[in-house]
């Protein structure tokens, strides 16, 4: 069986630091890793508009940015299919044939879709699209017959919930859909990176993210503001690593060479921990070192957005050609379910000719 990856972003905005270690890093390391036979990547409008209906020109702006920060992480179009979820009109066929497979209390019960509904206070009012997520998000990995799907922590529900319905139909109308499995990042810290006000979630809405494109000046701002332990006011008292987002963030980003180059001092992240806990070492000094290090990481992406920004037409017209490609594959996938639902009528000739036959003996 071919090895397979579908993953994707909603353009409801330009992507953070939380996207790129949590996905997008990863992404671009399986893309060069030569494991996979395709690897499709999709920038998830139509399903950024299920909470988005009244301000579809916020989703139609976005589309470039999510592009743009693919690009400048090093997602190679050459290499991966990248694609918007709008122009493959498939998907949306096969989420309608997938909902007689799910009941609405199974949907109830997802823990993501709960979480999502609260966090939007929808209530009473949640829009059907949106409740019908993970109905939509199985016809669009096994639209391409994925086989793995990187996700973060929080997304697993979801997943299984693909997995149910992969099993339910092939249980019904036979052996025609891929089960997917889920890859979630190996750094358990990168799984759900929290906002720079130590909130849990990186949430664009809240104001507490640190973006791909952020200039070096914006970055610093926001490193120097970010939540660390309330309680170390003086320098000499001892710090708490625990739930410091300073150190958090240093745990998803710190390399072992930026300590040479920037903290010859220490000789590592334990090192600098300890110092911390036992007192003696003041905020500014672990943020500027946090500074530096995101510095590193984010700099040749910011450079090369930049670049990028100059080939917007091009970039279009690559993800023209990316819907198609994903179209055809999504069409090819939409044929086998209708032919195993039984529901290719003009296809089938055994059936025309059957069913000719039984009127013409009456």
């Amino acid at each position: 069986m071919a090895k397979i990856i579908l993953t994707g972003d909603r353009p409801t905005g330009r992507l953070h630091v939380g996207h790129y270690v949590g996905s997008l890093k990863r992404r671009v390391e399986l893309q060069n890793s030569g494991e996979f036979d395709k690897i499709f990547i999709m920038i998830a409008d139509a399903q950024a508009l299920t909470d988005n209906a009244d301000n579809p020109e916020k989703v139609r702006q976005n589309i470039i940015e999510v592009a743009l920060d693919y690009l400048a992480c090093g997602l190679d179009p050459q290499k991966a299919t990248i694609f918007i979820q709008s122009q493959v009109p498939e998907l949306t066929e096969l989420s309608f044939y997938y909902m007689n497979l799910v009941t609405v209390s199974r949907l109830q019960r997802n823990p993501t879709v709960k979480n999502e509904i609260q966090m939007r206070n929808f209530e009473t009012s949640i829009p059907v699209g949106f409740f019908t997520y993970p109905i939509s998000q199985a016809a669009d990995i096994t639209a391409f017959r994925a086989t793995t799907v990187p996700v973060g922590e929080d997304q697993l529900p979801m997943i299984e919930q693909t997995r149910e319905i992969v099993r339910k139909f092939n249980q019904v109308y036979g052996e025609t859909l891929v089960e997917p499995e889920a890859v979630i990042p190996e750094n358990a810290t990168c799984q759900r990176l929290p906002g720079t006000d130590g909130k849990a979630k990186m949430s664009k809405s809240l104001g507490n993210c640190i973006y791909l494109a952020d200039t070096a000046e914006e970055l610093k701002q926001k490193v120097m503001n970010m939540y660390t332990d309330p309680n170390h006011i003086r320098v000499s008292d001892p710090g708490c690593v625990e739930g410091n987002t300073v150190f958090t963030y240093l745990d998803a980003f710190c390399k072992e060479e930026y300590f040479a180059k920037y903290l010859p001092e220490y000789a590592g992240l334990d090192a600098l921990k300890e110092h911390y806990q036992k007192g003696g070492l003041g905020d500014v000094k672990i943020k500027r070192f946090l500074n530096a290090v995101l510095e590193e990481e984010l700099a040749p992406i910011r450079e090369r957005r930049l670049e990028l920004g100059d080939q917007i037409p091009e970039i279009y017209e690559m993800l023209r050609r990316g819907s198609e490609e994903a179209r055809k594959v999504a069409a090819e996938t939409l044929a086998d379910v209708k032919r195993a639902m039984r529901i290719n009528y003009f296809e089938d000739a055994a059936l025309i000719r059957e069913q000719a036959e039984r009127f013409a003996n009456k």
